[in-house]
């Protein structure tokens, strides 16, 4: 099966050149998610706890956009401005993620685009 773009209405006007979504072989692929308020277009407060909440709460839009869910996930990459953020987010993370969440890593960027301070990327499958 090739790849396909679907639409993805609930994601904000993207950073460069990538696409939100992409799909194949019933595996769909987020880029990363960072902050952004959709009804506003700014940023979250500069607060890794509201960034987090902010940023699952765009990829449950955009798996919603595909007819998916927080239970279709099987994998998430985290990165983090700072890893002293990492009991945080977690904590955050786990409110998200029933019994069997998915696979995970987490790491320290150093820096994320638009100073922002957690990007979370996303494989599921239908």
């Amino acid at each position: 099966m090739p790849k396909s773009v679907p639409a993805t209405p609930s994601a904000p006007g993207a950073m460069g050149p990538y696409s939100f979504a992409t799909e194949a072989n019933g595996l769909v692929f987020l880029s990363g998610m960072v902050g952004f308020v959709p009804e506003t277009g700014d940023r979250a407060p500069d607060d890794v706890e509201a960034q987090t909440h902010q940023v699952l709460q765009n990829i449950g839009a955009l798996l919603g956009d595909l007819g998916l869910g927080y239970a279709d996930i099987l994998k998430t990459t985290v990165f983090l401005a700072d890893i002293g953020d990492y009991p945080v987010v977690n904590d955050v993370y786990a409110t998200y993620f029933g019994e069997d969440p998915p696979a995970r890593s987490a790491l320290q960027a150093g820096a994320l685009p638009g100073g922002f301070l957690v990007e979370i990327e996303v494989v599921a499958a239908r």
